[in-house]
């Protein structure tokens, strides 16, 4: 059992650190460049950090999480000159979107140099690298000076973190530090997007939406590895093998039972009002993740407002606490309603459908 130290990292005014903050990020520095963990605040969630140059430090990722090893992992970098030792090539498609969208939520899947270790690319050829877009982040990586593999700092399989206190409740006694940046920004995991295929692949939704990428490239597909989220107008099909972090496995579960329902909000919202009467029947304590607009008709029932449907930004940032909130309520049932399958909600929906154990589609 490892001792966890939980250090606030605040910024002022001009978002400049305070000099604890800056005391923080030095003793993070430190533990990284001696092969230790660090959990750290992006603006998406919170991350597991190791350096990503050594074997060592990241397999205590994989112990800490409880990980499997043949699922890859993102490496996070500081500024552009720390991309180009791990990789064999950048395309221009790379530097367009850097230009675009770095710092921010967009990770790019790039040939993977030999200075990349095996255990962080889980055997695969490519590694995956992005430039958070967060000061504590950005901070970390430049203090360690190495490239940083981060996953998100949670129990495998469990909802991310969007806040410190989340990642204590799940690694604290398994890493040493966890630099407490306050609340995340975004809520949902990065965009992840294969620039080793042609044309470019998302791999994994976030809030770099398939829209925005395609306004830079022209075509962007999705990986066909999702066609089993049963997209509009998707085939159905037996899906190959994902190749990015976050979607082969089961994830973002809380303990209870989920099932999301999804359709027009009018039918919808009928089916879980069914739904949830008959698994109460049943003697269950049923929980609904409600909308802003839908809350007033679940009224009997206790219900979570994840946010508004006309704001999905809201909802992204809710989703992972609120999941966790109906375990501490001890609910058992959880029944979600679904949302936009376009723009911000690809990201939403495809969060909730791998959380769930049972979709419904009316």
């Amino acid at each position: 059992m490892t001792s966890t130290k939980c250090l606030e990292v605040k910024t002022d005014k001009s978002g400049e650190l305070t000099p604890e903050g800056v005391a923080a990020i030095g003793e993070g520095g430190e533990i990284l460049r001696h092969n230790g963990l660090v959990a750290f605040p992006t603006e998406t969630v919170y991350g597991l950090g190791a350096n990503a140059l050594s074997p060592e430090a990241v397999e205590g990722i994989f112990r800490a999480k409880g990980r499997p090893g043949d699922n890859p992992l993102i490496v996070h970098i500081a500024h552009w000159s720390m991309l180009e030792p791990l990789v064999k090539a950048i395309p221009p498609e790379a530097r367009q979107l850097a230009e675009k969208f770095w710092p921010g939520p967009l990770t790019l899947v790039l040939p993977s140099s030999s200075q990349v270790p095996q255990v962080v690319t889980a055997g695969l050829p490519t590694v995956a690298v992005r430039m958070p877009d967060h000061p504590v982040a950005l901070a970390l990586i430049k203090e360690a000076g190495v490239p940083v593999a981060a996953p998100s700092a949670n129990t495998s399989g469990k909802p991310s973190p969007t806040a410190a206190v989340h990642v204590l409740e799940d690694l604290g006694g398994k890493v040493p530090l966890v630099l407490d940046g306050g609340p995340v920004g975004l809520g949902v995991e990065s965009t992840v997007l294969d620039l080793t295929v042609s044309p470019p692949m998302v791999l994994r939704p976030g809030s770099i939406t398939l829209e925005m990428l395609r306004d830079v490239l022209g075509q962007v597909d999705l990986d066909p590895a999702m066609a089993g989220m049963d997209f509009p107008h998707s085939h159905k099909q037996e899906a190959p093998a994902p190749k990015a972090p976050g979607m082969k496995y089961a994830h973002y579960s809380p303990e209870a039972e989920v099932v999301l329902v999804d359709g027009p909000v009018e039918e919808m919202t009928a089916a879980v009002l069914d739904l949830a009467a008959a698994r109460q029947r049943q003697g269950l304590k049923v929980g609904i993740m409600a909308s802003r607009e839908t809350v007033a008709s679940y009224q009997g029932f206790f219900t979570l407002v994840i946010g508004s449907r006309q704001d999905l930004t809201t909802v992204a940032v809710n989703l992972y606490s609120l999941l966790r909130d109906f375990d501490r309520h001890g609910v058992q049932v959880v029944i979600a309603e679904g949302f936009s399958w376009q723009g911000l909600g690809l990201a939403i929906m495809n969060r909730l459908t791998k959380a769930a154990d049972k979709i419904i589609k009316v």
